[in-house]
């Protein structure tokens, strides 16, 4: 680990102001994922600066039943909240798909959707990568790829973006709320957050250098209760995913889908709202062709590179056996 200044922030105001004056600094919280490559030598900040005593750590049930959660609540409050639980069965249950019960008592939020990919090359020094090194090239692009991504690709860049809660999220039509150094604030909705690496790998979501995330919002939906989350994996014990599938489905009486929900995680380089699957679910009859139809619709644009094609068909099976469970729930 290279030497490094430490600051303390103690509120969002003073965390957001330290970044700014102090570039190429970056944010702890839990940090779970920062410590981690910081001791790889793939993080080298100049600067950390510690946001554990800002506040931003309660979650909010809104009249309406919607969530407010502040970007510091760790995973396991999240995932344990009875209105989460109750409401938003996906959003627990993509939690406590992610990570072991230690990881989820201090990894927060905001830290969770600024998850760094887990793509080997990425890690490892030795190797070039466009996203830790602009410009240096992809090793993955020839080497070893099968736990990286069919969806939202370029040839700079292939890694899959290792978030479960991000998936349940986008499926929920999140809203991220952030807060910058001159009191600017802004509400992003969660499927614009990340970006696609395109040309710029390294860039990977739209904040600002003296941006921070200060909540995420979520809003009450009719379909949100009926929901499951359903992670395909190597090992059962907290592996990253293959496929994942953030589900949700409105079924009318006659057995028609009102509205329905489909993310994926595993398979794409950022959450991935499938959106070409909720066309062919809406309005169609419940049935296993429907999901099938709606499966093959969400991965039509897939590209595999290498040894990551099996993931293609292993999402259509996924998304299909999902919306099938969700189907069935009560």
């Amino acid at each position: 680990m290279t030497p490094f200044a430490y600051l303390r922030a103690d509120t969002p105001e003073a965390a957001a102001s330290l970044l700014a004056a102090n570039p190429g600094a970056k944010l702890m919280a839990g940090g779970t994922t920062l410590l981690d490559l910081m001791k790889l030598y793939v993080e080298t900040p100049p600067t950390v600066i510690d946001i554990t005593r800002i506040g931003l750590d309660e979650i909010a049930v809104k009249d309406d039943g919607g969530l407010t959660i502040g970007a510091l609540v760790s995973n396991t409050a999240l995932a344990v909240h009875p209105v989460v639980r109750a409401r938003f069965p996906m959003l627990s249950q993509s939690i406590l798909f992610g990570a072991s019960q230690q990881i989820r008592n201090m990894a927060s939020v905001g830290g969770n959707l600024l998850q760094r990919p887990w793509c080997a090359y990425f890690r490892d020094t030795a190797y070039p990568c466009n996203k830790r090194e602009p410009g240096t090239g992809c090793a993955a692009l020839h080497g070893h790829g099968r736990g990286n991504a069919v969806l939202g690709t370029s040839e700079h860049c292939f890694a899959a973006h290792p978030t479960d809660m991000g998936v349940a999220l986008a499926a929920l039509d999140a809203i991220v709320r952030t807060q910058r150094a001159d009191g600017t604030t802004r509400e992003i909705a969660f499927v614009d957050f990340h970006t696609l690496p395109g040309g710029t790998p390294h860039i990977e979501t739209v904040l600002a250098p003296d941006e921070l995330i200060v909540g995420i919002d979520v809003p009450a939906t009719a379909f949100a209760s009926r929901s499951k989350y359903r992670k395909v994996r190597d090992r059962k014990s907290y592996q990253h995913a293959l496929v994942s599938v953030a589900a949700a489905l409105d079924l009318a009486a006659d057995g028609r889908v009102r509205e329905a929900r489909v993310a994926l995680g595993g398979v794409a380089v950022k959450p991935w709202r499938a959106r070409e699957a909720e066309t062919v679910l809406n309005g169609a009859p419940a049935t296993e062709a429907t999901f099938r139809a709606a499966a093959e619709a969400a991965m039509r644009d897939a590209v595999p590179r290498g040894d990551n094609a099996f993931k293609i068909e292993l999402a259509k099976r996924t998304i299909a056996r999902t919306l099938a469970d969700v189907r069935e729930m009560a």
